[in-house]
């Protein structure tokens, strides 16, 4: 951290901790410092050390700041620049201060509080508007991008404390001459998050997006994902093989409308599922605002901050608001 530290400091960013890392790179929060006093928190992710002089790798890293470049939509984290410093790559992104929904979903689980229908469906109808932006970009040429992100899940799903829901994580995203792909060879994905076709080895379209956001969902609902398994072949076999069940079976508070939203997003042949991200997020909103005052951004965060017992001057709490 120390040597990090010391070089980014030569580039004006102030590294402050690290956030997340995986298996390609890790995450820092960071101060961009500017003339002024200037100051912007950031996020900056680098690209490991022992990957950064594999082509592959670089590639890949670089693929994914370019299309998330010109990815600019509330519902995406934003990309500001692409970097290398001592053979280094890193990117400087839009910091969010918030969780994610692996820790959003276990929070609940510590206080055996199950997630409300409604901003779970929220959450979700968030996401499939941020994919549903993504899946019909086209470059400056006007060539459609054919973007399918391949990596849905609650660790790339990030929950700001004002509410704000966003997708991140591009980095094994399919995409028009941007990103490295071998489909048909390799699976790309987490294997209880897999669409039916990646875990057929099968060619993806953005309707691989709609199985895993299903699956997103049910986790939110039921506080735990019904396709994992400790054996990740088996995880795979589940998503191609496993009964779906019918949820309200699960939660009985499950409402006729969400259980159809469910069953239509998790059907095995994509041709019989949600043929976009707008379709489902329609249904989500027509489940959520069609007949009631449904939630916002706001109703999230006065909700995620009480959730983490968070202390908010400006936000009353929700048990301390009258009735509308």
């Amino acid at each position: 951290m120390a040597a990090i530290k010391h070089i980014f400091n030569e580039l004006h960013y102030e590294m402050v901790r690290k956030l997340a890392e995986g298996g390609m790179g890790l995450v820092y929060e960071a101060v961009q410092l500017g003339a002024g006093n200037f100051r912007k928190v950031v996020a900056v992710k680098l690209i490991r050390e022992e990957y950064s002089a594999i082509e592959e790798f670089q590639n890949n890293f670089i693929g994914e700041a370019r299309l998330v470049a010109d990815l600019i939509h509330t519902n995406i984290v934003q990309t500001y620049h692409l970097g290398q410093v001592g053979g280094q790559y890193f990117m400087v992104m839009e910091y969010v201060k918030g969780v994610n929904l692996e820790q959003f979903i276990e929070q609940h689980r510590k206080l055996e509080k199950q997630i409300p229908l409604d901003l779970a469906a929220f959450i979700i109808s968030r996401i499939a508007r941020g994919l549903t932006y993504a899946h019909m970009k086209c470059d400056r040429d006007g060539r459609h991008l054919n973007i399918v992100h391949r990596d849905i899940g609650p660790k790339n799903i990030l929950v700001a404390l004002e509410g704000d829901v966003k997708l991140t994580d591009f980095g094994i995203a399919k995409a028009l001459d941007l990103m490295y792909n071998e489909e048909g060879n390799v699976i790309a994905g987490k294997d209880e998050y897999l669409s039916p076709e990646q875990a057929n080895y099968a060619i993806t379209d953005a309707r691989a997006d709609i199985f895993p956001l299903g699956i997103v969902l049910t986790e939110l609902l039921l506080g735990k994902n019904l396709f994992r398994s400790s054996d990740r072949a088996q995880s795979r076999r589940n998503i191609l093989t496993m009964q779906i069940p019918q949820f309200v079976t699960l939660r009985p508070d499950i409402e006729p409308k969400l259980e159809a939203i469910i069953q239509r997003a998790l059907q095995r042949d994509r041709e019989k599922r949600y043929q976009s991200a707008y379709d489902m997020m329609t249904d989500l909103e027509m489940y959520l605002y069609s007949d009631r005052y449904g939630p916002t951004n706001e109703k999230l965060s006065v909700y995620i901050k009480e959730l983490f017992g968070i202390k908010d001057p400006v936000v009353p709490s929700l048990s301390s608001r009258p009735p509308i």
